[in-house]
């Protein structure tokens, strides 16, 4: 019997400090020379503090930024342990409700806009973290956050542009816009005084 279990709890060893520790380590190691940022969690910094990640969404509800996309997380939202959407299909009358309920929300803030709500700004993401929004969730915006911050529409959205990315954007990638980058930027501009 400890002819059997010798090479059976050698090769257990052997397997976890090789699989379960050296490979681990050699790989974050190799991330963390190569993409320093991403292996680190993508933190993105103002100073010296932290202020959020660039691959989590954070719920942002004044007038004077830009709104990211609704959290279906629980028990609160943007929570990044409960990572997961709904699961409700495109019909369900629970669905339809929140997002009529999210458009009534969002309209005393720009009463005076025609076009329709794009429709990020009242549907979850699958994850319910997602920090990008469309291009066109972007631009929405902008006449709210300019007249909020008393800047011009006209550099608003100039910053907007400027923060819309896609790998090919209309090819294999829909432009979209990192809402927590966007607002940095944006206080970052209002801050300097640019109009």
């Amino acid at each position: 019997m400890a002819q059997l279990l010798r090479p059976l709890l050698s090769s257990l060893l052997l397997f976890s400090a090789l699989f379960g520790f050296a490979y681990p380590a050699a790989v974050t190691a190799l991330a963390s020379l190569a993409f320093p940022s991403k292996a680190g969690g993508s933190v993105v910094l103002v100073g010296q503090e932290a202020v959020g990640s660039s691959l989590i969404g954070q719920p942002f509800t004044r007038p004077e930024s830009f709104w990211g996309r609704p959290s279906a997380t629980a028990p609160s939202a943007y929570n990044a342990s409960a990572s997961g959407g709904s699961n409700l299909g495109p019909l369900h009358p629970r669905l339809l409700k929140a997002i009529e309920a999210r458009v009534e929300a969002l309209r005393p803030f720009d009463p005076e806009h025609a076009r329709p709500i794009p429709i990020d700004l009242v549907t979850a993401s699958g994850s319910g973290l997602d920090p990008h929004i469309s291009k066109e969730a972007a631009f929405y915006q902008v006449q709210r956050v300019a007249r909020s911050r008393g800047l011009s529409e006209k550099a608003v959205r100039s910053l907007v542009e400027q923060h819309v990315e896609g790998l090919w954007p209309g090819v294999f990638d829909e432009p979209r816009v990192n809402v927590l980058l966007l607002n940095l930027d944006l206080k970052n501009m209002e801050q300097t005084g640019v109009e």
